[in-house]
């Protein structure tokens, strides 16, 4: 197709999407949508509308609906395409490798990001493997955080897969801010899980997910449509009263449709009863966790009789990162959950997480010289809404 017919395809295409896209307008639930008192009312409705197991259930299957077609992701193509995978750059640190990898989500379509091993895994067993997800910032993949609790997880014994979200880091053939951001991310996320459940060192059973702020989204997103992950660390991102500030959190009517109205702590409550971590601090907006947002949580699970896989660490006197004393929390808990071994990092008065080595962005990055984009890979919006055609 040469350049003016696939621009007006486009055209045609966004003009109807954005025809539907008015119509649904009053749907999305974006940043702060409720104050905080309205969110504690609707908390406390909501919980009262269900009292027990049954009645959860049939709601959580309404909110997943409700997420799955309003963002639009059985629409998506099936995942049954290779993975044609890039692998390169692989080095061994202290107690972990790491490499730079890209696996082909969909036809044209590449999610981009780094693997962290363990250095010397024990013999004849599967690892665990875990998603690391990042929010918003300067290409928070290369940053202190992202490679600090990945080599971390890895020297653990996990399988860590730390990958970009859309327009971040290496991911750069479409704008973060595409319309359909949150499908792609969210599909992105399950392609990551089907990659990792191929690898021949990676135990299917035993798949986690963590990520902060917006990463947070991705984290809670992913747990409620994909039972495979079967323990997650949203970390400063789940609350009551804000929907997800971005596009890729919010810009699709995920929270509400004609039939149903929910928020973000339902949405994490899906999870259920697996393990579920949530990590909030005193300055933003998970400030309220321990007496709004956690108690409808621990409903939900009181009545799978599993109270105690549900957490919270609050650490009112820190803001809105992923840091030490948040890691350290998720450490106890993945290791926990996912048969890792925190005692490898070593412990003086706290996680000492100096043998970490920070490398370049220059170093983590899959795309380069020797290793170029794809020749076959789509590049810019249009060229991707276009392949997609979501209606």
């Amino acid at each position: 197709m040469n350049q003016r017919l696939l621009n007006l395809s486009v055209f045609v295409i966004l003009f109807f999407n954005g025809l539907f896209a008015s119509a649904q307008e009053n749907m999305l639930c974006q940043g702060a949508y409720w104050t905080e008192d309205q969110a504690e009312l609707f908390m406390k409705e909501t919980g009262s509308s269900w009292i027990n197991r049954m009645e959860w259930e049939k709601r959580a299957e309404l909110i997943k609906k409700g997420m799955i077609q309003g963002m639009k992701l059985d629409q998506m193509p099936e995942r049954n395409t290779p993975f044609n995978t890039i692998i390169h750059s692989t080095r061994e640190m202290d107690g972990y490798i790491v490499e730079n990898i890209a696996i082909e989500s969909f036809p044209g379509f590449f999610i981009t990001g780094n693997l962290y091993r363990p250095l010397n895994p024990a013999p004849f067993t599967k690892s665990p493997a875990i998603l690391s997800v990042h929010g918003h910032g300067n290409d928070p993949r290369f940053g202190e955080s992202m490679q600090k609790r990945s080599a971390a997880f890895a020297r653990m014994g996990a399988v860590v897969f730390a990958y970009d979200m859309i327009g971040y880091g290496d991911s750069k053939q479409v704008d973060h801010k595409i319309p359909i951001a949150l499908t792609i991310q969210t599909y992105n996320s399950q392609r990551v899980i089907d990659y990792l459940i191929s690898r021949p060192d990676v135990d299917p059973e035993r798949i986690g997910v963590t990520g902060e702020s917006g990463g947070g989204t991705q984290t809670i997103l992913i747990t409620a449509i994909d039972s495979r992950i079967k323990v997650s660390a949203p970390v400063v991102m789940v609350s009551a009263y804000f929907f997800g500030g971005c596009t890729c959190e919010s810009g699709m009517p995920i929270h509400k449709s004609d039939y149903h109205q929910t928020n973000n702590v339902e949405i994490a409550s899906l999870a259920a009863p697996r393990p579920l971590l949530l990590v909030s601090d005193g300055g933003d907006w998970t400030k309220n966790t321990p007496v709004i947002e956690f108690p409808y949580v621990q409903k939900v699970y009181s009545n799978y009789g599993a109270l105690s896989k549900a957490e919270n660490v609050h650490l009112p006197g820190e803001r809105h990162d992923y840091g030490k004393n948040k890691r350290a929390a998720v450490y106890n808990f993945l290791g926990n959950y996912l048969g890792l071994n925190p005692g490898k990092i070593p412990y003086r008065d706290g996680y000492d997480e100096s043998f970490v080595t920070l490398l370049s962005p220059d170093q983590l990055r899959v795309f380069n010289s020797e290793y170029p984009v794809p020749a076959t890979a789509l590049q810019g919006d249009a060229s991707v809404i276009e392949y997609l055609r979501l209606n």
